[in-house]
């Protein structure tokens, strides 16, 4: 990979730092002032809308990663009139689902208000509400194809700068809404508009990078439409087998234990749930990246791709689950508020961080790069046998042990099983490696780096460096030590000398005069 390719994959993965830290804030920020200002019959009409919004993507169809599988290949080749094509065709597809949704909510729109138990007094609002959010998700599809442009052409931290500026504002504007105590209806817009316009917007910057590719709906092709459809099909259903993977556990648990017990298993899931969103960002970065390299023919910078991505996942991911993993208990009882946390939640929680930590070392990355490589059919059996195995496994240990933490670790094995068995291996082959050589190079020197700083954690349990008594604060008094420790463990053992030169020659450059003395 080239110098500038580097720079292009480390500023993207930044960008997705920001905007995740931008709207985990903004996000738990808005949930807090809606929560106080709405009524009670408000705030679950808005979250139940919401809620909805997450399972838009099954209607996704895999076309918006295969378009920016399209927009990386097609570019490098410049084949412009096939790109129309292609994106035409999406795009007039979208436009379809967008008017079904929109004309299937709008005439059972009264029969839905009545179902979801709405009151008399504000169904007609309500319904009127529900109405126009629906047709901002349908629009949602046809304009979501210019950010999926934008991160085909590798200009993943622009796209982030567009949200994180949209999310801003939606809190601003939220705020404002709530202080001038407007309507429900127009805090709904506010929240739709600030969806919809960064789409907008990424579709102005990512079309003025393409001055030869004309999308019209006269553009239309069948055979375009075809062949893309050949890898949107396997990607969909991958996205399928991970949203069964997600959700799977809620509906075992509700059937087998009752929907009580699902309060100790979310409480428990929740600290993995930050985790994996935070520590998933690099990976965000890498599907644009494989299918410009594939493209390209550069089989060695696919190699080192996949090595060095899964390195620096490793090398992010190990000490924040090592922090996470050691203040758990604390953590569970800073985001819940609740002082007597069954133990089995805490041991749910123990189960799920591991899950999420050991799917990055075999997941994460090899999922991406190898599908946008031509392995997409391979890797859509092996997510639909994962996710067989998950509902097999976890119904049967949960009737044997009639537990929640069941649940969880039938979720696990299949993870471990299909990740170090079959993934890891496949992607040991694939870089040129051994199985034990990959280990060496991207799991091993990331745990020798977390080393001082989990000695450090231990030693904070026989030496109290922080109030005892709040365990809070102790919980940030220490984690703060020991990740310093951690960064310093980094940068002496999980870096190259070659990484630590390169930084410390940054760190050390000095702005230049704009005129040199004679």
């Amino acid at each position: 990979m080239t110098a500038s390719f580097k720079r292009t994959l480390v500023r993207n993965a930044l960008s997705n730092y920001v905007r995740t830290a931008v709207a985990m804030v903004v996000g738990l920020v808005t949930f807090r002032l809606l929560y106080q200002h709405f009524s009670h019959e408000e705030f679950g009409f808005w979250s139940l809308l919401w809620s909805v919004f997450g399972y838009g993507i099954l209607l996704d169809f895999g076309f918006g990663f295969a378009a920016q599988k399209k927009v990386a290949e097609l570019s490098v080749k410049q084949d412009w009139p096939e790109l129309s094509r292609v994106l035409s065709s999406i795009l007039v597809f979208y436009v379809g689902i967008a008017i079904l949704i929109a004309l299937s909510v709008f005439f059972a729109s009264p029969w839905l208000i009545q179902w979801f138990g709405v009151s008399a007094a504000r169904a007609e609002e309500f319904r009127l509400v529900m109405v126009v959010f629906f047709v901002g998700i349908g629009l949602s599809f046809p304009m979501g194809i210019f950010p999926e442009i934008l991160r085909g052409q590798q200009r993943i931290s622009l796209a982030n700068t567009i949200i994180t500026v949209a999310i801003l504002a939606r809190l601003i504007l939220i705020i404002l809404a709530l202080w001038l105590d407007w309507s429900f209806l127009t805090i709904m817009l506010i929240a739709l508009g600030s969806t919809l316009a960064p789409d907008a917007l990424a579709g102005f910057f990512a079309l003025q990078k393409l001055p030869h590719v004309r999308i019209r709906p006269s553009l239309f092709a069948y055979s375009s439409m075809s062949d893309t459809v050949k890898f949107s099909l396997f990607a969909y259903l991958g996205t399928a087998t991970n949203l069964v993977l997600a959700k799977t556990d809620q509906i075992v648990i509700t059937t087998t234990l009752g929907v009580a017990a699902i309060a100790l298993y979310q409480a428990g899931a929740k600290v993995g749930e930050m985790f994996r969103d935070f520590t998933k960002q690099v990976q965000d970065t890498l599907s644009p990246a494989a299918a410009h390299l594939h493209a390209d023919g550069n089989h060695s910078a696919l190699r080192e791709l996949l090595v060095q991505g899964t390195r620096w996942s490793v090398m992010i991911a190990t000490p924040l689950y090592v922090l996470s993993a050691f203040y758990l208990d604390e953590l569970l009882h800073l985001l819940t508020g609740d002082p007597s946390l069954s133990p089995e939640t805490w041991l749910v929680g123990q189960v799920l961080l591991f899950w999420y930590y050991t799917s990055i070392l075999t997941h994460s990355v090899s999922k991406r790069v190898l599908m946008m490589t031509g392995h997409e059919r391979k890797l859509m059996w092996l997510g639909v046998g994962e996710a067989i195995a998950n509902l097999v496994v976890s119904i049967t240990l949960v009737h044997y042990w009639k537990s929640v933490a069941a649940v969880a670790v039938g979720s696990l094995i299949p993870t471990l099983w299909f990740g170090w068995v079959h993934l890891w291996p496949w992607m040991a082959r694939e870089s040129g490696e051994t199985i034990l050589s990959l280990f060496k190079k991207v799991v091993l020197p990331a745990w020798i780096a977390s080393l001082p700083a989990l000695i450090a954690l231990i030693g904070f349990k026989s030496i109290v460096i922080a109030p005892s008594a709040q365990a809070t604060a102790a919980m940030f008094v220490e984690g703060a030590l020991a990740g310093l420790i951690a960064l310093i463990g980094v940068w002496r053992f999980g870096l190259n000398q070659h990484e630590r030169s390169r930084l410390a020659a940054k760190f050390r450059r000095q702005p230049q005069p704009a005129i040199q003395p004679a």
